[in-house]
């Protein structure tokens, strides 16, 4: 069966890490069918919108994508090409897996948490505007519906029974946000007391922050709404090695997405140094949504070996903190061929250098989501 999938490569060296992906797709045996299309500042260029009509349609189609990063302008410019797919898509539950991966320079070498982020409202709304005249105060209106936050919070729930996760935390900050996080506490609290061979908490998010950098051991599956999962998640792809490891993935009731966590890194677009990781384990959570487990398995062993074995590795892990020895820096195509490579010769069941999960326990989703 060939797998019809829309790519986007995006902006800055997203077409650099999603040609990198395509790469170890290839070396997968896995057949895919790309559909390219453009969105971001190539679009505009092109097209005249950062996000053209024939994106989402192409994504409605084949109701699976894998995307690079596109630039959201700081303060100012367009608006965010993420989140707006986010919303016309319905692509409500953030999945963002902090996986310990970057080797022996790594703080904290058992890190195994999945962040699951409600992705369609809260302060990313949209709904803000300027309260005078002058514009010297500007207001954002924080939007959470029941139906989001239940949604949000079975999916979580349902993924932690799925990966035999046995504890799930519910952040927010409903000592201070009455209405809004005392809405979405409720609706985990009773999402809880239907799963109760699931372990549930709860944290505020100040509090949260604090527990995951003295011992983040001790927590497994988060599910928070917008902004602040958007937060947590940074601050977990810190603890496993940084953004430059960090896959995320995007689902809706019928589509599934697929980009790294990172930015579109501009200045260093052409350059061929950016780390392919993220978008090459994004490759790997993508196959396990259409369960091509095999192939998920080996490519996350593939990149693992790769970034364990240190000779091979662009510069971002070649520096200290991630390397207790001198390491060449290399360049990102060079990686990702070196990753290509050992695909189809590692053997996926050994155990892995350095963590005793095996691979089928450490992604996002481990099954196609049902439709």
């Amino acid at each position: 069966m060939t797998y019809r999938v829309t790519l986007v490569p995006g902006d800055g060296i997203g077409p650099e890490v999603t040609q990198a992906a395509r790469l170890v797709a290839d070396a997968t045996g896995v057949p895919f069918e790309w559909e390219v299309v453009e969105a971001g500042e190539a679009a505009i260029k092109s097209k005249g919108s950062p996000l053209p009509d024939d994106v989402l349609d192409s994504i409605r189609r084949n109701k699976i994508a894998i995307k690079g990063p596109i630039t959201t302008p700081i303060g100012s410019g367009f608006r965010s090409v993420n989140v707006a797919i986010r919303q016309q898509l319905d692509l409500y539950a953030s999945v963002r897996p902090a996986r310990a991966i970057a080797g022996e320079g790594t703080r904290y070498p058992g890190v195994n948490l999945v962040v699951v982020r409600e992705a369609t409202e809260g302060l990313y709304s949209g709904v803000e505007h300027w309260v005078d005249r002058d514009h010297t105060a500007a207001e954002t209106v924080n939007v959470i519906t029941r139906k989001a936050s239940d949604r949000i919070c079975k999916f979580a729930f349902d993924l932690a029974v799925r990966q035999k996760r046995g504890h799930v935390t519910g952040v927010h900050k409903a000592n201070i946000m009455k209405t809004t996080g005392a809405l979405f506490q409720t609706a985990f609290r009773e999402m809880a007391a239907k799963y109760p061979q699931v372990r549930a908490d709860e944290r505020l998010i100040d509090n949260m922050c604090m527990q995951l950098v003295k011992k983040p051991d001790e927590y497994d599956v988060i599910v928070t709404t917008n902004l602040m999962g958007d937060i947590l998640s940074d601050l977990c792809a810190g603890l496993a090695g940084g953004l430059g490891v960090a896959p995320g993935a995007l689902y809706g009731d019928s589509i599934a997405m697929f980009e790294p966590v990172h930015g579109s890194a501009p200045k260093y677009a052409g350059q061929d140094k950016a780390d392919p990781v993220a978008e090459i384990l994004c490759l790997e959570l993508l196959l396990r949504h259409l369960g091509e487990t095999q192939a998920a398995d080996r490519v996350f062993r593939a990149v693992w070996e790769t970034v364990y074995e240190k000779k091979v590795v662009t510069y971002d892990l070649a520096l200290p903190g991630y390397t207790d020895r001198p390491v060449p820096a290399s360049t990102c195509s060079a990686m990702a061929r070196e990753i290509a490579r050992k695909v189809p010769l590692v053997d996926p069941s050994a155990p892995l250098p350095g963590i005793t999960a095996a691979p089928s326990s450490v992604g996002a989703i481990d099954k196609p989501l049902e439709t």
